[in-house]
């Protein structure tokens, strides 16, 4: 497990995470952004500023989030596992990733089939987005299949 920094203590040491989330820095380094995967939802933590140390409801996300990544524009890319109401039948597209912006706003998705489910997307040279499906095996061991970009 890699160290984290802890908002109680202000130190980087190994600690037991106290819920499923991930964590992206914003580009100011003012802010973490956490994702939380049972609600859907991402909240925002000051880091700095006179709301340091403070956390507020940043997004509320339409499907279960993996990773958060940011973008150039100060916005982030959240892959999702699965939306909330997502029918098994019917139309074969779905939401892959919502780009949330500054304000927590969803701005911006990229859709693709219901058989990919990414962990992650990032925003690459001309806005062109990739995402990646990590499937891991047998231990460390892991699989990484990169999808392109479905609209």
């Amino acid at each position: 497990m890699a160290p984290r920094l802890s908002p109680f203590t202000r130190t980087s040491a190994v600690t037991k995470p106290r819920q499923t989330g991930l964590t992206s820095t914003s580009a100011d380094r003012t802010h973490l952004v956490i994702s939380f995967t049972g609600p859907c939802k991402l909240l925002r933590y000051w880091i700095k500023g006179s709301r340091a140390r403070t956390m507020e409801l940043f997004a509320d996300l339409p499907g279960y989030p993996d990773n958060v990544r940011p973008d150039k524009k100060g916005g982030y890319w959240v892959a999702l596992h699965r939306e909330k109401a997502e029918l098994p039948f019917g139309v074969d597209s779905h939401l892959l990733a919502p780009r949330i912006d500054v304000d927590g706003k969803n701005n911006r998705e990229m859709r693709g089939p219901k058989s990919v489910r990414p962990t992650e997307v990032v925003e690459r040279k001309g806005g062109r987005l990739h995402g990646i499906r990590r499937a891991y095996l047998h231990g460390s061991r892991h699989m990484q299949i990169d999808i392109d970009q479905f609209n």
